[in-house]
Formats: C-alpha cells, structure tokens, sequence
C-alpha cells in the first residue's frame, strides 16, 4: 500500500487541502496519512470539523508567544519522529507556512518525495510577505512534485529552473473548498447562523469585509489600515464586518481604534461556512490576505490588497483586485471611490475563475497516484 503523508497546520492549509485528502481517498491502492501541527489551534479544527478530517497525528505545537525559529525547531523535531515512525512513501505540503517548510525540510532529509500544493507563488522579496515568500521558495527547491494554480505560477518556477516535468497546471484547490461549502450552506442554511443578527443588523447597507494579519503590517500598517476602516465607518451607507485575527499584535491596535463604532462589527474569526459567506454577501473585500485574492475572483466581489507586493498577479491583472498599501489616505480614497463610482464598481465585480474551476484536488490526486 503507497502512502501519502498530507502535513499542515493552518485553517487555510486545512481549506486547501482537504479537497486534495478526500480525492486521495478514492484511490483504493493508495494510504493517506494526516499530520497537523496546530499553528492555528481553534480556527484550524473548525476547518478539520466541517470537512470531516480526523488528523492521524495532531502536535498540538502551538504556544502563546513562540518566536519563529522556536516554532521552527519544534516543528524540525517532532515533525521528523512522525516521519520516521510512519515511513510515508510521499510528503504533501500547501503554500507557504512554517508547518510546511519545516514538513518539506524534514522529508527531504529523509529522501521522501515532496508535493507541493500551490507552488510557485512568488513576489520575488523575500520580505514582502514575510516569512512566507522565503519559506515557499525553500519549498520550491525540495519539491518533487509542483502543484501550481495558474500558467504563471508554472512560468515563475520554471524561470527557477525546475524540470518542466515536474510542474504541474492544476487549478487552486481553494475554488474546489469554496464550491463546495456554498453547496453545503444551500443544503443546510443552518451553518451560517452565526452571521443571521449582523445580516439583519446592517440590512441596507454596503457591506465591507475586512481581514488584516500580515506580519509585515505589524505596527504602523495596523494603526493606519485602522484609521481608515475608523473614517469609512462614518459614513451612513456602509457597514463593516472584521473577523480579527487572533494575533495581539492585530487585536490591540484594532479594539483601541474601533470597538465603540456603530458601523464596525469586530468578531471572532469565523468558522470556514461563515466566511465564505461573509464574501458572497460582500459589497468589497478590504484584505492583506493571499486566499481571499483567490477566492473573491469567483464571487465577483472587488477587492482592495492591504500590501505592497502580491504574490497573486492574477487577481490584479484581471482587474478583480488592486494593490493598495497600507496608507490610510489611500485606504479612504479606494473604498469611497468604489462606494461613490458605480463604472468604477461594475469594472471591478465581474466574475473570474482566475485560479481554477473546482477540480483541482481531482487532478493532483490523479497525477500522484501515477506517478507511483
């Protein structure tokens, strides 16, 4: 029996991956072993619970505070004693997070094959996000398998010199995730209840969706993003729902700036069903996050990037999405122009399946399987 050996440790890790797990599992030849670190403890088992994934190995690393190379050496560690003891024949590995580059080194010191889900993102700093763009590019000169959402994901790890036999078109698997949990919400609208009082609560109004967690914006990026969400709330037309990341770094500066608005609703992080809901019934998508660029295309929601440098041009080049930065002016005049400019909306709400059409999971787990 081959085995794979699927490892991660964040909710948007667990959103992309278990499309990929639950095509694996049709293959009768084939073992699919799942390993989680717990980067993202509660909202990475909200993703486990909706999917119906029972992790084979659950680390449980995560620690209020822990510096980078902490979480780093941990992970080294305790990730290459499950390796040892389960002998996977393969190690597959999403994105760009500390869980996975730890997952792809330790599998390279034991000569396992890696397969990397979402290669080849890269905004060529290594800064700019940091530490993700590093991490995927270390990735990236593991890997045996490259798994890459578009033709210039594929383009941009070719120009590496990866083998172009290895790199592999398929689609992002986070559109298979979303198709499939809007089909789920139609069938059982009660996975939603969560957001039913903030619907009804800003009934009329324009609704703006924001998530902001990039560490680059730590600091002075948090505090002007803040300024400007604070500027935007006063207008009468609009509303403003946060699900704020559970980061102090993030939950500090917005809780001072924004918790007594009117038009603000700062939340817990919702569950996977909520959020995607949240984004369809999103008037524009005001984020610094890189699965959100994925995800808004298909909806036809603009949306606004909290960063200087994207990693997904896509969105940008379609039109979907614009780089905005962190400057609160810049900030103000974006939302309001697309508030105020019904052309400048309509240019931007159009529909795009960017990054795949709902079967990406189906064709990476058809090329593992024959590539045995």
């Amino acid at each position: 029996m081959y085995k794979n050996m699927v490892i991660f440790g964040t909710r948007p890790e667990a959103i992309k991956l278990f499309p990929v797990i639950n095509a694996l599992s049709q293959y009768p030849d084939m073992h699919t072993e799942v390993l989680v670190s717990g980067q993202h403890r509660q909202m990475l088992d909200q993703v486990l619970s909706i999917s119906g994934i029972m992790p084979d190995y659950d680390l449980d690393l995560m620690r209020q505070g822990q510096s980078l190379d902490t979480i780093t050496a941990r992970l080294l560690q305790t990730i290459g004693m499950v390796l040892d003891r389960a002998k996977p024949d393969r190690v597959l590995v999403q994105g760009d997070t500390v869980t996975a580059m730890v997952g792809a080194l330790a599998a390279y010191y034991r000569k396992i094959p890696v397969s990397h889900v979402e290669a080849g993102l890269r905004s060529h700093d290594i800064y700019q996000p940091w530490p993700e763009e590093l991490n995927r590019k270390i990735i990236g000169n593991i890997a045996h398998q490259h798994f890459a959402a578009t033709e210039m994901s594929a383009a941009a790890l070719r120009a590496e010199s990866i083998p172009a036999d290895r790199i592999f078109v398929t689609g992002n698997t986070v559109i298979d995730a979303l198709h499939w949990v809007l089909k789920r919400i139609a069938q059982d609208p009660s996975l939603i209840h969560d957001l039913a009082p903030l619907e009804a609560r800003f009934r009329g109004r324009k609704i703006i969706s924001i998530t902001a967690h990039r560490r680059e914006n730590f600091g002075d990026g948090m505090v002007n993003i803040a300024a400007a969400i604070k500027a935007i709330a006063a207008r009468d037309d609009v509303a403003c729902i946060f699900p704020v990341h559970m980061n102090p770094h993030v939950r500090a500066v917005m809780h001072a700036a924004l918790s007594e608005l009117p038009n603000v609703a700062m939340i817990e992080p919702l569950d996977y069903p909520s959020f995607a809901w949240l984004l369809s019934i999103s008037y524009l998508i005001l984020t610094d996050s890189g699965g959100v660029q994925e995800e808004a295309p298909a909806l036809g929601k603009p949306v606004l990037v909290l960063r200087e440098t994207t990693e997904r041009p896509e969105s940008v080049t379609t039109g979907i999405a614009r780089l905005i930065g962190t400057d609160t002016q810049r900030i103000i005049y974006e939302i309001s122009t697309l508030l105020d400019d019904d052309a400048a909306y309509a240019a931007m709400a159009r529909g795009r399946y960017s990054f795949g059409d709902g079967h990406a999971g189906q064709r990476i787990a058809m090329i593992i399987s024959n590539a045995r």
